[in-house]
């Protein structure tokens, strides 16, 4: 078994930590893939907190009374990153069990909160919301008039494949290490893998340019007059040539300038095999 207590009756001595089982790890976690389901003004995410935490603190304290005050304690305050926030919620559960055990007051786990709640939002927002989901977009956008349907699940395959692993071994590290998970999030280095994705997405637009010129010439009416029928080949190396131009040139220059920049040598590229 397990799962150990000392004896209760010895004076001085406190229970052993009890290691949760890997299925109510799993519930939490599947639990906490619907952390923004409900929504309130006086403790944000907090509701969904305490739903994907209600597994293990049934089984970590059997008593109601110990339950409902450990209930009561996550509905304070949580507003975070819902993807990040997994890794808080591995964390928790680590403190939840040092709390069950007499080894930890029940304030750390507020307090663990509150200093990783808004640095692990800033975090995610960067990398997901501004960089990847819409790099994602932009590339199932590019490709559709070639595979149609099939740049539905290429934007999910993009966006949702990273997003779920990153979330899953975040949960696991939080569990692990608790307070460590901090330095296990920096080791990623998620600010400057956003920063290389919004030079990419702007990159992006040079390419849309280059692409929508070919797709107009290849109209016979909306060709240069006594150009030849394009070729496939022609807008695709153009395409490389803009992505590989304008990230060279927009590194130091930030995504904003760098997409105008890459529309610009789109044009440019456009027009010459125009003529």
């Amino acid at each position: 078994m397990n799962v150990a207590l000392r004896d209760r009756g010895s004076a001085g001595r406190a229970p052993e930590v009890k290691t949760l089982p890997p299925w109510v790890c799993a519930r939490v976690f599947l639990r906490s893939l619907t952390l923004q389901a409900s929504w309130n003004r006086k403790g944000m995410q907090s509701l969904g907190i305490a739903f994907a935490l209600w597994p293990a603190l049934r089984w970590l304290y059997p008593a109601r009374e110990d339950r409902v005050r450990a209930v009561r304690r996550h509905l304070a305050l949580f507003n975070s990153h819902p993807y990040l926030a997994a890794a808080i919620l591995g964390g928790v559960l680590r403190l939840e069990e040092r709390i069950a055990a007499g080894e930890e007051g029940p304030e750390a786990v507020q307090r663990f909160k509150e200093a990783l709640m808004f640095p692990f939002a800033a975090v995610g927002d960067s990398f997901f919301w501004l960089s990847l989901r819409p790099l994602a977009g932009a590339v199932a956008a590019l490709a559709s008039p070639w595979i149609g349907f099939w740049s539905v699940p290429l934007f999910l395959a993009i966006y949702d494949v990273p997003h779920l692993a990153l979330r899953i071994g975040m949960f696991r590290e939080g569990y692990r290490s608790g307070e460590g998970v901090v330095g296990r999030l920096g080791a990623l280095g998620l600010p400057g893998a956003g920063a290389i994705l919004r030079r990419s997405l702007a990159c992006l637009g040079g390419v849309a340019v280059v692409m929508a010129a070919w797709a107009m010439s290849s109209v016979p009416a909306a060709r240069w007059p006594g150009a030849p029928a394009p070729t496939l080949l022609a807008p695709l190396g153009a395409a490389l040539l803009t992505c590989a131009a304008a990230y060279r040139l927009l590194v130091k220059r930030g995504p904003i300038a760098g997409g105008w920049l890459a529309i610009v040598i789109g044009l440019a590229i456009a027009l010459f095999l125009g003529t």
